[in-house]
């Protein structure tokens, strides 16, 4: 029974993990985080696919979470899809290192691993793996030079960068 319980404990704790070569930005203010996000790129994930126009919202919570509201439109179904979440801090509150979920007890990591400081105009997220990846940014499009600088980052931390998903808006 104590094997099990350590395994569970070690699966859990296993979801926040944080890739190789992925560190969390330091000096994050998470009131100039918050408001809405525009997906840029992403890798493909079922919870996803399909989807145009997508945007990420996020506000406080009243326990001192984050509401994390996720949108995208579904050309196939005509219908937006919607997802409602939590995060929270792992660590430090000024360290872009949290924790989400969107069903029950179980989260994920979220890591917050570049960013454009002085403005939080763009941003690269990381999941607990490489195969969670995300280009954010506060307008629809970006710059194309600053896109493809985005890029070849996440590609020397190990992302493949090939695959991306270019997000219609």
């Amino acid at each position: 029974m104590r094997r099990l319980s350590i395994a569970w404990i070690f699966f859990l704790t296993g979801c926040v993990g944080i890739p190789d070569n992925v560190k969390p930005v330091d000096d994050f203010r998470l009131e100039k985080y918050l408001g809405k996000w525009y997906e840029i790129a992403r890798l493909d994930h079922s919870f996803e696919r399909g989807l145009t126009r997508v945007t990420a919202e996020y506000s406080l919570r009243e326990d001192g979470g984050i509401r994390v509201l996720n949108r995208g439109y579904s050309e196939k179904d005509k219908e937006w899809k919607e997802a409602e979440g939590k995060a929270y801090f792992v660590q430090r509150t000024d360290q872009g290192y949290l924790k989400v979920s969107f069903f029950g007890p179980f989260f994920g990591s979220y890591i917050v691993f570049e960013l454009d400081h002085e403005n939080y105009r763009y941003a690269l997220v990381s999941g607990p793996e490489k195969s969670y990846f995300w280009i954010l940014a506060r307008s629809p499009e970006i710059e194309k030079n600053l896109r493809d600088t985005l890029i070849a980052k996440a590609a020397a931390r190990g992302f493949d960068t090939s695959k991306l998903i270019f997000v219609e808006h």
